[in-house]
């Protein structure tokens, strides 16, 4: 399978799964800050990570990737409706820090600023 046509899918997906996650899901335990920050498929189209960011405290984002544990069939079925694929790849959730670490990092930098603005 062509890598250009995997991350096109990809990309489909990780719209229409933000699309499901922002108006559709209607599950209480996702919290309201929850973004796609990236879908990862393998070759073959079959298995397709879903890479989250939850916007909370710890006890949230463990909510919230639990309801979209429990949500993955629905995902799975729409987006085999949505996407004309010959197989509906199987969709794992999996949470992104990447946006959290990248804030500590800014933070980090900032102080480091601020001490040498005061030397």
């Amino acid at each position: 399978m062509s890598l250009r046509r995997a991350q096109r899918v990809a990309e489909e997906m990780k719209k229409e799964i933000s699309r499901m996650i922002a108006r559709e899901i209607k599950d209480p335990g996702i919290a309201p800050m929850t973004s796609v920050t990236a879908v990862e498929l393998s070759r073959d189209l079959r298995h397709a990570t879903v890479y989250v960011s939850v916007f909370g405290t710890p006890a949230e984002r463990e909510k919230t990737m639990q309801a979209l544990a429990r949500a993955t069939g629905f995902v799975r079925s729409e987006i085999g409706r949505r996407i004309r694929l010959r197989h509906t790849p199987e969709i794992h959730f999996s949470e992104d820090h990447s946006l959290e670490y990248g804030a500590h990092i800014d933070k980090v930098l900032k102080s480091l600023q601020k001490e040498n603005a005061e030397k």
